[in-house]
């Protein structure tokens, strides 16, 4: 998603940022407002708060620093000047607005400039969702895939696998809103055809399939 508050500075053309440092800012404030959320304001002091703020690193924190890597990519792949910005005064918003118990995220954004078509712009845009996406698989085939290999899966990687391939697969379907700062504007203006697949895929993974049917599916004893 693309940064709602203010225009790309010139100077991060110049090297006035640090891709790593900002998208470790962004994966800290979105891990931890999220974390909060889950676990409620009066927990933070409690063991069980960091037993979710490591959950939360890995299925909210991972899910939005990969798609934005994933924009800055494709942007990358078409010889554009990329580089994520992270947006600090969102990402303070977001923590405060969890301590009363709601998770909004708008960590940052990738800027790029470049000679580019709809066509790029399309496609640079998709990657974001798809990363959501193949991230929300990939947490749903895990379990069996440890299963079926022999090994032991406790419960707690269950529970994350779960909480990964959910919250994945809405941030996935989320960022194609067809307007605004969203993926889906680009992705629609490029292609209709690929706006539709990947919204119905979304569509899919969101609203009608489940970690827990899938994997009953499978035959796992979960």
């Amino acid at each position: 998603m693309r940064n709602i508050f203010s225009a790309p500075d010139e100077s991060i053309f110049q090297g006035s940022t640090n891709d790593n440092i900002e998208l470790l800012k962004a994966w800290a404030g979105t891990t931890f407002a999220y974390a909060i959320v889950q676990a409620g304001a009066r927990n933070m002091l409690s063991g069980r708060f960091l037993f979710i703020l490591g959950i939360s690193a890995v299925v909210c924190g991972l899910g939005f620093v990969l798609h934005e890597l994933a924009h800055r990519v494709v942007a990358r792949r078409f010889r554009a000047q990329a580089h994520f910005v992270a947006n600090n005064g969102f990402l303070l918003i977001s923590i405060l607005v969890a301590f009363v118990g709601f998770f909004i995220a708008a960590p940052g954004a990738v800027w790029y400039r470049g000679y580019l078509t709809a066509k790029h712009n399309g496609q640079i845009a998709i990657a974001g969702p798809l990363a959501n996406m193949a991230l929300a698989v990939f947490f749903v085939l895990l379990v069996p895939a440890l299963y079926f290999a022999g090994l032991s899966v406790p419960g707690w990687l269950v529970a994350l696998c779960a909480l990964g391939f959910g919250l994945n697969s809405f941030i996935g379907l989320f960022n194609m809103i067809p307007g605004g700062p969203f993926d889906g504007a680009k992705v629609l203006e490029w292609s209709p055809l690929y706006f539709g697949i990947t919204v119905a895929v979304g569509i899919l993974l969101a609203f009608v399939l489940d970690a827990q049917q899938i994997w009953g599916w499978m035959g796992l004893p979960l």
